[in-house]
């Protein structure tokens, strides 16, 4: 038998909660990418990472530009991404803990294409922010799953990490140009915030006992 790691540190009812909150955030994200792709290209062009934009001081495109997409099909492959994280992650975070993942990948990719892509003129798409949480995820895996379930995930994520920096996008992709690095940003603050999640709660699980 397989021995698995329970997580105490987040109550059961309050994981429920989660849980719910979690589909609904699921729900919202979809909702507002499908929207913005029905609004056609003038919403994708307006709303787009573009580095002259932003150094121009349109700041909103750091965060809109994750919720546009290239074409209908680059739309539909995000969608089913978000619903592989939140079949593989039910009850991992709460509401406000996926925020926090979400907003560090965001963050991350922003502080890497802003300061490391001098070249990269445009970018649209999810798929950054969906790295961040799979590595959010793996983090919780590695805190009440089995190790080897554990050690799967974080090894075909790291796997598919390195193929990208070494070789390009997956093939997978078919003809749509990937911006590997926005992977790399995006895992690398999920990772942080996956961490730093994990510290806070068990500093406050300690403090729970003390009591």
């Amino acid at each position: 038998m397989i021995e698995g790691r329970l997580d105490t540190t987040i109550p059961r009812a309050e994981r429920l909660i989660g849980a719910w909150q979690a589909v609904w955030l699921l729900g919202l994200l979809v909702g507002i990418s499908v929207l913005l792709a029905l609004a056609g290209d003038p919403a994708r062009l307006a709303l787009r990472y573009e580095r002259a934009a932003v150094l121009n001081g349109e700041f909103w495109r750091l965060i809109s530009g994750h919720f546009v997409h290239a074409t209908f099909a680059h739309l539909l492959l995000n969608m089913v991404g978000l619903g592989l994280i939140a079949a593989l992650f039910p009850r991992d975070y709460t509401l406000r803990q996926w925020m926090i993942v979400l907003a560090a990948s965001v963050l991350a990719i922003d502080v890497g294409f802003v300061l490391f892509e001098p070249q990269l003129e445009w970018y649209v798409g999810l798929s950054g922010v969906l790295h961040g949480a799979l590595a959010a995820g793996a983090v919780a895996w590695w805190r009440h799953e089995t190790k080897p379930l554990a050690l799967l995930l974080s090894a075909i994520l790291i796997s598919k990490l390195t193929w990208e920096q070494w070789r390009g996008a997956l093939p997978l992709s078919g003809d749509m140009t990937v911006v590997v690095n926005a992977h790399l940003y995006g895992a690398v603050g999920g990772l942080l915030a996956g961490l730093a999640i994990w510290g806070y709660s068990r500093r406050w699980s300690r403090s729970a006992r003390s009591l």
